[in-house]
């Protein structure tokens, strides 16, 4: 099907048509891993799409034609790697092509009113992006046993204080490792946290949490080192930021030690956040410490459990004041 188009000055799966969508993201202020994740999806296109599409020929169909070609691959790209390849697609077919058709799937394109976080200002009608139906990701936070052995498993404070921040402070493993000591303000109980697109934000610090930190930096902490908070401390590189392939082999090696194989930076966040709920926080200030820029992001990371659900049913109802109808007998 592809194939029948002639080429053309920038077609689909040529060069210069996905380097327009390269250009679109770098020209934004997107994070790295959006624009690391930008160029692979162009990589995928122009691996499955022969260069032959012209402004001439572009239908309101295409993008549609490109997701079945995209499922009709063997073996099948996940449904994340699809979505992600037809919107770097829409991107691209947008940025080269501005005076083609609006690429519109009949039955498939749905339009809906957008409502801001928090109710703010007035909703508008879009219209949702041609996707895929992504299985939903289920994923069950620690228990308290498995936290505390693999808790137990680290001696090294450095170590214990990365998984406090995780534990405790929800962070990212990509925040923890971003940390500069200057963002650690011990003092007043705060830790300064970039998180995505460099967003940052100001969060409170658990009595706990202080404490490993300060003893890691007393009593591990390379002098004089980088300025950023977690270094190595053995080797020739010690002194030097701590890598995302040392993070990688430091939660494996403690995996394998306690046999817990779901333990996990992402995991240990979405126990924090678990737990949040559960001690009664609400979901907006939630959100907040999590970093997230629309609380169903946020809604993701809670999973109430059935005795969640009644506990928090037999409190309400203790406090009900309203008259209960009485029973005759």
């Amino acid at each position: 099907m592809w194939s029948s188009y002639p080429p053309v000055r920038a077609s689909v799966g040529s060069t210069a048509f996905w380097t327009a969508s390269m250009s679109a993201v770098w020209q934004t202020r997107a994070c790295t891993a959006t624009r690391t994740a930008c160029c692979t999806s162009c990589a995928g296109g122009r691996a499955f799409i022969t260069p032959a599409i012209s402004p001439s020929r572009l239908r309101e169909s295409t993008l549609l034609d490109y997701l079945r070609f995209q499922s009709g691959r063997q073996p099948a790209p996940s449904a994340t790697t699809i979505n992600d390849r037809v919107a770097t697609a829409d991107r691209a077919i947008r940025s080269e092509f501005p005076d083609v058709p609006c690429q519109v799937a009949h039955g498939f394109h749905q339009p809906f009113l957008h409502r801001r976080p928090m109710g703010l200002g007035r909703p508008r009608f879009e219209i949702g992006r041609l996707r895929v139906k992504e299985p939903r990701l289920n994923i069950v936070p620690l228990s308290v046993d498995e936290v505390a052995r693999f808790w137990r498993s680290f001696r090294s404070a450095r170590d214990l204080a990365i998984v406090g921040l995780m534990l405790m402070q929800g962070l990212r493993s990509a925040e923890v490792m971003a940390l500069n000591r200057d963002d650690v303000l011990l003092s007043e109980g705060q830790l300064r946290v970039r998180g995505k697109g460099t967003k940052l934000r100001l969060l409170p610090l658990a009595p706990e949490t202080t404490q490993l930190i300060d003893h890691y930096l007393r009593m591990e902490r390379p002098d004089p080192c980088s300025a950023a908070l977690f270094v190595v401390l053995k080797g020739p590189a010690r002194g030097t930021p701590i890598t995302p392939a040392g993070l990688r082999s430091l939660f494996r090696y403690h995996r394998r030690t306690t046999g817990i194989q779901l333990a996990n930076p992402h995991r240990f966040r979405h126990t924090f956040a678990s737990d949040m709920v559960r001690a009664g926080m609400s979901l907006p200030a939630l959100m907040q410490l999590m970093g997230h820029a629309d609380i169903e992001t946020t809604m993701r990371y809670v999973k109430v459990s059935p005795q969640d659900v009644y506990l928090q049913y037999a409190r309400a109802a203790a406090q009900c004041i309203h008259p209960q109808p009485g029973i005759s007998s």
